[in-house]
């Protein structure tokens, strides 16, 4: 992400069923409810909850439950197509739990966050790992190189600048590769069902420090991948039923 690399806070514990991870690749992930890499949250006597985030160490976390699957299933097809796709760079890599969660698959992983704080969990957990701290609108791929697979997982909302960030997925991705971005999901059912229920403030909350500041739907995360230079964009859903999704997940094909 641009300044920190953040992953969503919730205050309901989905637990992942271990049975759903039949896909010889997704044995390798550790499918289950995780939320020691949680920000820590302090509530207040109006029930809102000010957040920050902070990686507590280098474990993956709740949404790893229902992304890493969805991630791992397009990673497998990919793979499937291109048996040689098996390098990936992950824009954003946090504390390094995906990364190396990739790596026990079989993927050689590159990555940067911005965070200070996350690169070094990740360097103390996973030495052998090559992950830096840099930023999302570095020229990365002077850097680095390009890649059959670039990986940003719950990174774009976080973004003051989202088309540096999507020139930069481009850039990174090679010619016929992939970029995988996901986000958390919204739509027309998805918000009425909140506004319903009384979810909004909890959901849009202005009180989470380094929080989400982009609401992402397919049609506006497409308009960005597309202007950024990507040919063609196809999104799954991760997290409940599509139209209440807790995510979405971007393939975009350069």
């Amino acid at each position: 992400m641009l300044f920190v690399r953040a992953s969503m806070p919730s205050t309901k514990a989905e637990i992942y069923n271990t049975s759903r991870c039949d896909s010889p690749i997704l044995k390798t992930v550790a499918c289950k409810r995780n939320l020691k890499g949680y920000p820590r949250m302090a509530s207040n006597a109006d029930g809102i909850t000010p957040t920050t985030y902070r990686y507590q160490n280098a474990e993956l976390n709740e949404s790893h439950g229902y992304l890493l699957p969805k991630v791992m299933a397009v990673l497998d097809r990919i793979t499937r197509e291109k048996p040689d796709a098996r390098r990936i760079f992950e824009l954003g890599c946090g504390n390094g739990s995906v990364a190396n969660a990739l790596t026990g698959s079989g993927f050689a992983v590159v990555g940067i966050d911005a965070s200070s704080q996350g690169i070094a969990q990740a360097n103390q957990r996973f030495p052998a790992l090559r992950l830096a701290q840099g930023s999302a609108y570095d020229d990365l791929a002077k850097q680095f190189g390009t890649f059959p697979v670039v990986l940003s997982l719950e990174v774009v909302e976080h973004l003051y600048y989202p088309r540096k960030y999507a020139a930069n997925l481009f850039a990174l991705t090679e010619p016929g590769g992939r970029a995988i971005v996901s986000t958390p999901y919204h739509g027309y059912w998805k918000n009425l069902a909140m506004a319903i229920a009384g979810k909004m403030d909890a959901h849009f909350t202005a009180l989470w420090d380094d929080g989400h500041i982009k609401f992402w739907s397919q049609k506006t995360l497409r308009a960005l991948l597309m202007e950024a230079g990507f040919g063609e964009v196809e999104f799954t859903s991760a997290g409940r039923i599509p139209v209440l999704a807790k995510s979405m997940i971007a393939i975009a094909r350069k």
